[in-house]
Formats: C-alpha cells, sequence, structure tokens
C-alpha cells in the first residue's frame, strides 16, 4: 500500500510546483498595490491553482494509453471550442482588448485557446507516435507525410484563433509545432529546409512592417497596435510616448529593483497589466535580481525535469516523451516571450508567465498539461519498480 502510494509522490514537480505557487501569489498580491481593480486577484489565483491540483489528481485515474486513444477526441473538442467562440453571440463572447479570445460568463471569462494547447500537443505527440507505429522503414516520403499531418493540425486551430485575432497566441502553437517537427526524428534535410524557408517568411514579414508600416495595415491586414509594438521594440526612441509607456515602465520597475527589490507592499512604478502580462516586472521591482534569477532557476529546473523525464519513458510511452517535449516548449515561448518582452528583447504581446501570471485560462490550461506530465512521471516510476524487481 505504501509503495503505491509512493508511485503518486513525485517529489520534485511537487516543489517545483509549490515554489511556483508561492511566487505567484507573493508577486500577485504586490501588484495589486499598483492596480486600479478592486477584484482580490490573490483569492482567485488560489482557487485557479486548487481547481488545477484536482485536474492532476484526476489525470492519474487516467493512463497514458488511454490519453493516446482519446487525443482525437480531445483535439475535436478544442477545435470545436474555438470554432463556437467565433460564432457566439456578443452576450457570452463579447469584444476584449480588439479581440473575441473569451467566453465571458458571470464571474468567471474562458480563453479556449489556452486550453486547446494542450488538446493540440496531445494530439500531436499521439500522431507522431502513431505514425512511428505504422511506418516500418523512414523514408523521406513517409517523413513529408509526417510533417503535411503536423502541419494540418496545427494550422486548423491556429487558423481560428487569427480569426479571433490573437497573433502572439497564434504564433506561439507555430512554436511548439516546430519544436515538436523538429524533435519527431523527421530528416534533417526537410527539417533545415523548413527553418530556412520559415525565417526567411518571418524576416520578410517583419521588415515589411518596420519599412512599410501603413503597407502592413492596408494590405497585410496587421492591425496598428500590432505594428506598434513591433515598431517599439525595433526603435523605442524614435515612437510616441503612449507606444513606449508600458516597455519604458517595465524597465524602469525591473531597474528600481536593483540587488534584493524594494520588498513587500514597496512598489512605486505605476502601469497596467501589472499582475498578468507584467508580473516578472514586478518580481523584479519587489525582489530584485536575486528574486527574478530565482524565477529563472525555477523555470530552467522544470524544462531540465521535462527533458530528463522525456528521454527516460521514450522506451515505456513514445506518446509520453512527445507530450512532454510539447509542454517543455509551451513553457519555454512563454517564458522566452513574456520575460524577453519586460526587458526589451522581445516585442510586447498578451503572453503570460505561465504558472506565475493571473489568470483563470491560463493557470487552468498549464495545470492540465503538468497534470499528464505528473502521470508520465508516475508510470515511469512504476515501470523502474517493476523492472528492478
Amino acid at each position: 500500500m505504501n509503495k503505491k502510494q509512493n508511485y503518486y509522490f513525485q517529489t520534485d514537480l511537487i516543489l517545483l510546483f509549490l515554489g511556483f505557487v508561492i511566487i505567484s501569489l507573493l508577486a500577485i498580491y504586490n501588484a495589486q498595490q499598483i492596480d486600479q481593480a478592486n477584484t482580490n486577484f490573490v483569492i482567485r489565483q488560489i482557487a485557479f491553482f486548487s481547481i488545477g491540483v484536482c485536474f492532476v489528481a484526476a489525470i492519474q485515474f487516467i493512463d497514458l494509453e488511454q490519453l493516446y486513444r482519446g487525443s482525437i477526441y480531445i483535439y475535436i473538442g478544442g477545435v470545436l471550442l474555438l470554432g463556437l467562440l467565433l460564432i457566439s453571440p456578443d452576450a457570452i463572447a463579447r469584444e476584449i482588448n480588439g479581440a473575441n479570445s473569451w467566453f465571458t460568463l458571470p464571474g468567471l471569462s474562458i480563453q479556449p485557446a489556452e486550453f486547446a494547447k494542450m488538446s493540440t500537443i496531445l494530439f500531436l505527440a499521439a500522431t507522431i507516435t502513431g505514425h512511428k507505429e505504422k511506418t516500418e522503414v523512414q523514408t523521406m516520403k513517409t517523413d513529408i507525410m509526417l510533417l503535411l499531418k503536423l502541419i494540418i493540425y496545427t494550422m486548423i486551430p491556429v487558423g481560428l484563433i487569427m480569426l479571433q485575432p490573437d497573433f502572439g497566441t497564434s504564433m506561439v502553437y507555430l512554436f511548439i509545432a516546430g519544436m515538436m517537427i523538429i524533435l519527431s526524428g523527421i530528416n534533417w534535410r526537410i527539417i533545415v529546409s523548413l527553418i530556412v524557408g520559415l525565417v526567411s517568411l518571418a524576416g520578410a514579414a517583419i521588415g515589411a512592417i518596420i519599412r512599410f508600416p501603413q503597407f502592413a495595415i492596408d494590405v497585410l491586414g496587421v492591425a496598428p497596435y500590432q505594428v506598434d509594438r513591433i515598431m517599439t521594440w525595433f526603435d523605442p526612441s524614435q515612437q510616441s510616448a503612449d507606444a513606449t509607456f508600458q516597455f519604458e515602465r517595465s524597465h524602469m520597475s525591473l531597474g528600481s529593483g536593483q540587488l534584493f527589490g524594494k520588498g513587500m507592499s514597496s512598489l512605486e512604478v505605476q502601469y497596467p497589466e501589472a499582475h498578468t502580462d507584467f508580473i516578472f516586472s514586478v518580481i523584479g521591482e519587489s525582489f530584485g535580481f536575486i528574486g527574478s534569477a530565482i524565477v529563472i532557476f525555477l523555470y530552467f529546473m522544470l524544462l531540465y525535469r521535462l527533458v530528463t523525464l522525456g528521454l527516460s519513458i521514450y522506451k515505456h510511452s513514445p506518446f509520453g516523451t512527445y507530450f512532454c517535449f510539447g509542454f517543455l516548449s509551451l513553457m519555454l515561448v512563454h517564458v522566452f516571450q513574456n520575460i524577453g518582452m519586460t526587458i526589451g528583447i522581445m516585442p510586447i504581446t498578451g503572453i503570460p508567465l505561465l504558472l506565475i501570471s493571473y489568470g483563470g485560462s491560463s493557470v487552468m490550461s498549464t495545470m492540465l498539461g503538468l497534470a499528464v506530465v505528473y502521470r508520465v512521471a508516475v508510470e515511469h516510476t512504476i515501470q523502474n519498480d517493476y523492472l528492478f524487481k
């Protein structure tokens, strides 16, 4: 009995999760001191984490084989939710910040794109696993078939998200798919050709926006605020005070924290979205360089655990491996983009710092992914125990 209970007690993942929860609640509490809203975000964040813990517990009753077989239905459910959002009336899907990205229910807003990330990762992992099971001999033809399937399955939710429109979240999906394609074992010639093509396309698009901003708005359909963000990122000195406000405030907040920070309830720099998109700036001002370094170290340890777990589970469950790598890709792009925009090396987007930023959909969807990772760790522990008996 005790041995069975030990399978479900993954100390490293539990300690990492508790570290993120503590930092999240402290940072959000401090952010509330400068936000204008009257909502108690800390209490709501505790509720979101509590629901997430329930997700983790529930997923432990489902083994990886069942998740593998049911991934197609979970994926279809995520896509249907995205489609339903686009045709729902304003009463339950009103426009917020220029995008129809949320179901707005009494006392709760749900962003389907956040949950669809997990269903897409799950299905891409199952697609790679199923393809390898059915392919006896790997050839250029089979690799191209796998590549096309992964691209199609990714572009369906991406297309629906672009219609909201939500450019930042769409880029997250593409990054995840790109990482999973690279790690799927597809021939390196195909991978290199794909990377060169995408980098060239991205470079041309950014260049067009920078050199011909009005053309990008009128012809390419880029929103004016997206052009402003890219122009501010490329050369903030040439932009208006309004366009660079968040950028400058974030820098001021991070720099004023110095080495050890100002402590609890001592924030001085005022800026919007402090408890969501710019939570890392709050951490920098509150806890200084030391606190910021601890946060980055926690993310490094989580990413390291995902790598080691993914590699070690491969013989028992390739599906578990590919899900770990997909979830790693999600964490990596969110951390790099969010922290990058606060320090000025990336353009400003509405991408949260996962497991720390305030947000029901963000927290609960990430906890769903963490629940599957936890199940992978449990099955790896069980497998190792049987192996060495």
